[in-house]
């Protein structure tokens, strides 16, 4: 099934008020590609020669340490443009990107990139405003792996996940985990073993509580109030 590159272009902040021939241009020399899940899109250091526009799936951005451990840095979903800061400073790929399901992208050139901010200097001013948008994600997730517990970060993880991805029920937020407690870990930098641990002592402590992969957050504010120590 072929992708319709127009509108996947259109959902994109960064593309969305293109005028219609640019955008048609635009979507005939972007190139599809089709991912599996974890598959990788690219590798940090790798040699930048564009970014990529998510029309479909998510796709994670981690760094890898010596030990093999992932720390992911921010995971981006359909609609969405991944690898712009290359694109701007000619530097190679700051760090990995891989799917975090079945997943299909459209690579755009810099060239291709470079030659539309010069003729609509609102995109450049957008791919500004998404570019500091991640500096801010940066800074905060120093400020979690630096000054956070581990059980505090997992509870910030697990209210935006509730926020994002649950629904409310009658005992508050409710929740069903679809990551393992080894990818959680790679969220919150911590290890599996230790997430385990968290989650448990959350519940002792009345926070959550866990049936399975399900987790039910009854009192959405002492979890935010733990959260943020």
């Amino acid at each position: 099934m072929s992708t319709d590159k127009i509108a996947a272009l259109r959902r994109t902040p960064l593309f969305s008020e293109l005028p219609e021939p640019e955008l048609t241009a635009l979507a005939e020399r972007a190139i599809e590609r089709r991912l599996t899940r974890d598959e990788i899109l690219f590798s940090a250091g790798d040699d930048a020669a564009g970014l990529f526009v998510i029309a479909s799936g998510a796709l994670r951005a981690f760094r890898e340490g010596l030990d093999g451990r992932e720390q992911v840095i921010h995971v981006e979903r359909a609609g969405a443009t991944i690898a712009e800061l290359p694109v701007f400073d000619d530097r190679p790929y700051p760090s990995t990107v891989a799917a975090e399901e079945e997943s299909v992208v459209l690579f755009l050139s810099k060239r291709d990139v470079r030659a539309l901010c010069l003729t609509n200097p609102e995109i450049a001013l957008t791919a500004l405003k998404l570019l500091a948008g991640r500096l801010r994600k940066c800074a905060e997730l120093v400020e979690a792996l630096s000054l956070r517990e581990v059980d505090q970060r997992l509870a910030r993880w697990l209210l935006g996940e509730a926020r994002t991805r649950g629904k409310r029920a009658e005992q508050g937020w409710e929740v069903t985990l679809v990551l393992t407690n080894q990818q959680i870990a790679a969220r919150i930098g911590s290890v599996r073993e230790v997430v385990s641990r968290a989650l448990a002592r959350l519940q002792t402590n009345s926070l959550i509580v866990v049936d399975g992969r399900r987790v039910v957050i009854s009192d959405e504010e002492a979890l935010e109030v733990f959260a943020d120590g």
